[in-house]
């Protein structure tokens, strides 16, 4: 079973509301409203494919402070689709984001994940990333 992965588009927002569902709960999120962030956004979306089957996708954003001299990523969200995990899915889309950062300057990546999420954080380790000691804090406005 071979996976593809590539970058999202348009043509993939059904599929990414259906698998932002599984992932998210709550609404499906528009095709539209999907299709619209595609092409407006600067987010990287990447897409994995298994038989042309869109089982995967992940998210990644670059930024640039004047604090430090090079720019830096994050990759933001990952969902995989249950039946195809454990196929090395989730670490190819990490490899396809990564290299996607690289071009645009970045030489760090975070990643951000539940502490008792261990089958996330094991395949973040495979990847080669570490856990730091950062803490992270949020606040709804």
């Amino acid at each position: 079973m071979s996976t593809n992965v590539r970058l999202a588009t348009i043509q993939d927002a059904e599929s990414l509301s259906s698998l932002n569902q599984e992932f998210n709960g709550g609404d499906k999120r528009s095709v539209s409203e999907i299709m619209k962030s595609l092409n407006s956004n600067n987010e990287l979306v990447a897409v994995a494919t298994i038989m042309d089957e869109v089982v995967g996708f992940a998210c990644a954003q670059s930024m640039k402070s004047f604090c430090y001299n090079e720019a830096h990523g994050e990759i933001t969200e990952m969902y995989v689709q249950e039946s195809a995990r454990r196929n090395g899915v989730a670490t190819s889309l990490i490899s396809f984001l990564e290299k996607q950062l690289l071009t645009r300057g970045v030489k760090t990546v975070k990643i951000l994940t539940g502490r008792d999420n261990n089958p996330a954080i094991q395949t973040y380790e495979l990847s080669g990333y570490i856990k730091d000691d950062e803490v992270m804090l949020k606040k709804k406005l």
